[in-house]
């Protein structure tokens, strides 16, 4: 019985992979791969001959059986386009059913967008809060950032170019002009950190270019006390983007440091004068 090797790959800097990642790379049977072209230019790079399998989100179901039989006789690596496998990438399916056929499964840890972005963003990085791709609709989107109102850590998002300014404007609605970290082509050529405000970043990525991943600041524990006209605007402008009003309110109380009972007793008296 082989082994399934993890393995995690540069991020974009060919030169940011481990020396035992290369060792694997070399010695296992078989290299399944998300993008075998990805793949192949950086076993090149180092001189490495391998037999590679593609291995993505369209042919997972029919590949895992196969990639099983091939442990089942000697090692298997796999590797995503960039990073960790499984992390935001294809591999959790294939780790689950080696660990249900009782093989060993070993990571080889490498380079990650998630942590070279909290390490260099100047936020808090003891704890933080790892959201993945956010939602693509903006009401989805929006909930989820509500969910995170009143939480103290720092998280962390990918996010696309064409979604970027979109997602910084919901997060100045939803959360405030908080400080955050736009980190962008991560070891790349082009690679650029910038640090602010959200309202500093909207301004800055006028024509979004490349991979970011967002370090966003967690709620201040003795965020200052807004009006309770600032409240009923807020709460208005969550209404009228369809947010129920639960998610509102405490959005709203976390965003403006209101209590909750006093926000929520704004929202009926809003309502009700709406229906009037």
């Amino acid at each position: 019985m082989g082994t399934l090797y993890v393995v995690a790959t540069p991020i974009g800097n060919l030169e940011d992979i481990t020396l035992r990642a290369l060792r694997i790379l070399a010695e296992v049977s078989l290299i399944a791969a998300e993008d075998t072209r990805t793949t192949r230019k950086l076993l090149v790079h180092h001189g490495i001959k391998a037999r590679l399998l593609s291995y993505n989100e369209h042919n997972m179901k029919e590949r895992t059986p196969r990639i099983l039989a091939e442990l089942a006789l000697g090692d298997v690596a796999i590797a995503s386009d960039a990073g960790t496998p499984a992390v935001s990438d294809p591999g959790y399916e294939l780790v689950v059913a080696a660990i249900s056929a009782g093989i060993r499964v070993v990571p080889i840890p490498g380079a990650s967008s998630l942590l070279a972005a909290v390490v260099a963003s100047g936020l808090p990085p003891r704890r933080f809060t790892y959201l993945g791709f956010l939602p693509r609709r903006a009401a989805e989107r929006r909930r989820l950032l509500i969910s995170l109102a009143s939480d103290p850590y720092t998280f962390v998002a990918f996010e696309s170019p064409h979604r970027l300014r979109r997602t910084l404007e919901d997060i100045l609605a939803v959360l405030g002009d908080r400080h955050v970290a736009v980190c962008r082509e991560m070891t790349k050529f082009y690679e650029e950190i910038f640090r602010g405000t959200v309202r500093e970043a909207i301004a800055h990525f006028n024509a979004p270019r490349g991979e970011f991943t967002l370090v966003v600041e967690g709620a201040a524990p003795d965020s200052p006390v807004a009006s309770e006209e600032e409240a009923i605007s807020l709460l208005r402008q969550l209404k009228a983007e369809g947010i129920r009003a639960k998610e509102a309110v405490r959005s709203v109380a976390s965003k403006t440091g209101l209590p909750h009972r006093s926000v929520y007793a704004l929202w009926v008296e809003m309502s009700r004068q709406a229906n009037s």
